[in-house]
């Protein structure tokens, strides 16, 4: 009897194993599908699959910590998948989409966005168990693979009206490779009391941007991507405005403490 609750108990187990993985593999084919769409030259699709593949990176995670089921394996296959999904799809599709007129600057931009890639997650599985989660040290991968699609959703949206310059898109990609490679701390959204002490006030605001992206999904995902990748720096600069301030704060109060004596 009891080698069999201990069997029944095994087999759950590897089914809850397999749970997040499967959700990996579904990130994976979004990525594998993004990159046959851009050859294909179906750029809206390629960023729709890149964005559908952020969701399942987000629900990876999500289910094997809210089931305990993290482990080695799933982390290294997330970040093979996400290498794929958020590195390789997304510089393929821009070079395709954009830098191609560049030629060989347009493809080593797009080459140098998934060495930074690259980069970035093997900083972030070395740091595993070493850095707070209540941020990422670099903007993550989805993030920069995020910003690179909406981008084309964005400019898609208006047609003709907006015609972006190759040398515009080329900044754009230098600017998120450093970004993920940078040491600037980026909100990974992951401590509970951000649900805990959520108001009404703020339920009505999430309300609203979800109404918001229902209604002009390309432009709403836009502005919510660049508002995310210029959180960081923005963040950064205040508390470094914060610390100067205190420190010379100080400064003026030894200052005078010194004088009076």
């Amino acid at each position: 009897m009891k080698k069999t609750k201990r069997i029944k108990k095994e087999r759950s187990r590897r089914g809850i194993y397999i749970l997040p993985n499967i959700i990996t593999s579904l990130n994976l084919f979004c990525g594998f599908y993004a990159v046959i769409a851009s050859i294909d030259g179906k750029f809206i699709a390629a960023s729709i699959a890149i964005i559908i593949g952020v969701l399942f990176d987000i629900m990876d995670g999500k289910i094997a910590r809210a089931t305990n089921t993290t482990s080695k394996f799933g982390i290294e296959y997330d970040s093979l998948a996400d290498l794929i999904s958020f590195g390789l799809a997304p510089g393929i599709m821009i070079y395709l989409w954009a830098l191609r007129p560049l030629g060989r600057i347009g493809w080593l931009a797009a080459f140098l966005f998934l060495a930074c890639g690259a980069l970035r997650l093997a900083r972030f599985n070395s740091q595993v168990g070493t850095v707070s989660s209540d941020h990422f040290v670099g903007l993550p991968i989805p993030a920069g693979a995020g910003m690179s699609a909406t981008t084309v959703l964005f400019c898609h949206k208006f047609g003709p009206a907006v015609k972006m310059n190759p040398i515009f898109i080329l900044i754009l990609l230098y600017i998120l490779s450093f970004l993920m490679v940078s040491t600037i701390r980026y909100n990974s959204f992951k401590k509970p009391e951000l649900f805990k002490k959520m108001n009404f006030n703020v339920l009505v605001a999430i309300i609203l941007i979800l109404i918001f992206i229902a209604a002009q999904p390309a432009i709403a995902l836009f502005i919510l991507g660049l508002a995310y990748v210029i959180s960081g720096p923005f963040n950064t600069l205040r508390k470094q405005k914060i610390i100067k301030r205190k420190t010379s704060g100080t400064g003026e109060l030894d200052e005078h403490s010194s004088s009076s004596i």
